[in-house]
């Protein structure tokens, strides 16, 4: 049986099994798979849009790197640095179109993959927010940016609410989009372990791959483009791979991530201004819940905007509407 691994936690803060098919546009061709060849589970086949460069440390006694690009001002620089969380699907090669409009506008930009993700070590230790946040902060030292503003996309927004407590000083501006992890979970249900989460992992079918992809579009169906099916496609490739077996001990660890170490209590200690900012249609009480966070970040400082008729990727499905609003927080106060 062909395996792709189980991908976790997309537009809900739940680490369950996605058993259902892939939803597709009446009369759409089931798309073909039989020509994949294995992937590499660190990335080395997938086009990233600028140049990568690495960060050689040691976490848990264990020597990693870490990958992230740093892209420069194409315009006028403005003086500002932002940095870019990536999601639980994906590593920092989806940020390229973002990047460039910041750059544009004169911000510098950098982009991690964090440990575990994209073209970084996959280690096996046991991961949390705190220690993304840690490693992040490596990068911006190394990279001597003393201050910057954190922009957090699903798994990413939770991470940008740890980043901006534990290392306030540092942060100017924060944008939580379209986060994950809006309960804390653990009082509703029992905790899966990581050797369930592994197995589902090892045995999950292309099919259900590909439907935790459609979910992002679950709001409209026609939201879905051709072109996204690369995503499934980049990731089963890696289910073929000699090195799959360590990828998805990885996956369940990071799965049990989200549900072990919950943010929710970070947003009453965020001190910079923040843009509770996405797609209005991401799942039941998504709205309320990001209604929430902007009521829980003390002393004024939050602002929610959330586009209508949008789900949980607006920078792909919609980024004429996307980029506006993101940029003209950002540059506030310039």
């Amino acid at each position: 049986m062909r395996r792709a691994p189980l991908v976790t936690t997309l537009v809900l803060a739940t680490a369950v099994s996605v058993v259902a098919q892939s939803p597709r546009a009446p009369g759409a061709a089931a798309p073909s798979y039989a020509d994949v060849k294995p992937g590499s589970i660190t990335y080395e086949d997938v086009a990233y849009p600028f140049p990568v460069q690495y960060l050689a440390f040691t976490t848990y006694g264990q020597d990693v790197r870490m990958a992230y690009m740093d892209v420069p001002p194409a315009g006028r620089p403005n003086g500002r640095a932002v940095v870019l969380f990536h999601g639980m699907n994906f590593g920092g090669y989806y940020w390229g179109d973002a990047a460039n409009m910041l750059a544009k506008e004169g911000f510098r930009v950098v982009i991690t993959d964090q440990i575990g993700f994209g073209r970084s070590s996959k280690v096996v230790i046991p991961y949390n927010f705190s220690d993304m946040a840690l490693n992040t902060r490596r990068i911006l030292q190394h990279l001597s940016l003393a201050k910057v503003s954190v922009v957090g996309h699903s798994m990413g927004g939770m991470l940008a609410a740890r980043f901006s407590t534990q290392y306030p000083n540092m942060v100017e501006r924060i944008v939580i989009y379209n986060p994950i992890g809006l309960n804390d979970s653990r009082f509703d249900r029992p905790a899966s372990t990581v050797d369930e989460a592994y197995k589902r992992n090892l045995n999950a079918t292309y099919e259900q791959l590909g439907s935790s992809y459609h979910r992002y579009f679950s709001h409209n169906e026609s939201a879905w483009k051709p072109e996204y099916e690369q995503w499934i496609r980049q990731r089963y490739a890696m289910t073929l791979s000699s090195d799959f077996p360590r990828l998805a001990m990885v996956q369940a660890l990071l799965g049990q991530m989200t549900y072990n170490d919950p943010v929710v209590y970070d947003w009453a200690h965020i001190k910079a201004p923040t843009f509770v900012y996405g797609g209005r249609e991401d799942g039941p009480g998504f709205a309320e819940r990001m209604k929430h966070i902007a009521e829980t970040i003390p002393n004024g400082k939050a602002r929610l905007h959330l586009i209508p008729n949008l789900g949980h990727v607006p920078h792909f499905e919609a980024p004429e509407q996307f980029y506006p609003p993101l940029i003209a927080f950002l540059k506030e106060g310039l």
